[in-house]
């Protein structure tokens, strides 16, 4: 799996003001530093968190952040509040927990920030042929078509016990594989956030290409790992 590490830079950019007392505010702050009220939520992902949009995240600093805001967005703090700020308080929570699970996951982290920075990604901007988007890479083609026979032949009814041991093995292949695409993708992050920290353009634009490709080539791997363990039965 892949890991995090590094501590983004903080946000610091005011970019609104706090409605009760006029204080400047951090660009997706949930509540004003000066007097403590909760704000409108207006922020992405990173910046609910007070974060730079990079890959290389502190995931115990992102969980620790996660909890204290949770706790400051419980409905119990906000009992004596009016009717506006109990509903931001409804919609700030729900935006914090979907930054969560997606900034905490790697690849749904990795997704999120390229689809940013405007990336196509998905089954319909798979490959170049957009006819065919479960085209095998080209570099696995002969291993696909051997897997797809045995596939083929465990679901006409063929129970034979070397068959189903040579799909296990497959699978441990396929699973090896995506893990290199993880190591992959992690040399990828650096130098997207090497770029983006620099403002060299053409390294984080580069990145980002070659990390589309892998997340269509782990994508892929991930669909032929799940159609195995479908067809085995087990898990």
């Amino acid at each position: 799996m892949l890991n995090a590490a590094n501590t983004p830079e903080s946000a610091t950019t005011a970019t609104s003001l706090c409605w009760s007392c006029s204080a400047p505010l951090k660009e997706g702050a949930l509540f004003c530093e000066q007097c403590g009220k909760i704000q409108p939520p207006s922020g992405g992902y990173f910046s609910v968190f007070g974060l730079e949009p990079r890959l290389n995240l502190d995931l115990g600093m992102l969980e620790h952040q996660f909890h204290k805001l949770s706790r400051k967005l419980h409905p119990d703090r906000f009992g004596r509040a009016s009717e506006q700020e109990k509903e931001w308080s409804l919609a700030s929570s729900s935006l914090l927990n979907d930054a969560y699970r997606t900034l905490k996951e790697p690849i749904a982290r990795t997704r999120h920030l390229l689809r940013m920075h405007g990336a196509e990604i998905g089954e319909e901007f798979a490959g170049k042929d957009k006819k065919d988007p479960s085209r095998a890479p080209a570099d696995l083609l002969e291993e696909v078509f051997e897997l797809n026979m045995q596939l083929e032949e465990l679901r006409m009814g063929d129970e034979d016990a070397g068959l189903k041991q040579s799909l296990s093995e497959a699978r441990k292949k396929i699973v090896a594989l995506q893990g290199e695409v993880d190591d992959q993708l992690r040399t990828e992050w650096t130098k997207w956030d090497e770029g983006a920290e620099s403002g060299n353009d053409a390294a984080r634009e580069a990145a980002q290409k070659t990390m589309i490709a892998l997340l269509d080539r782990r994508r892929y791997l991930s669909n032929l790992v799940r159609e195995v363990t479908e067809t085995l039965g087990d898990s």
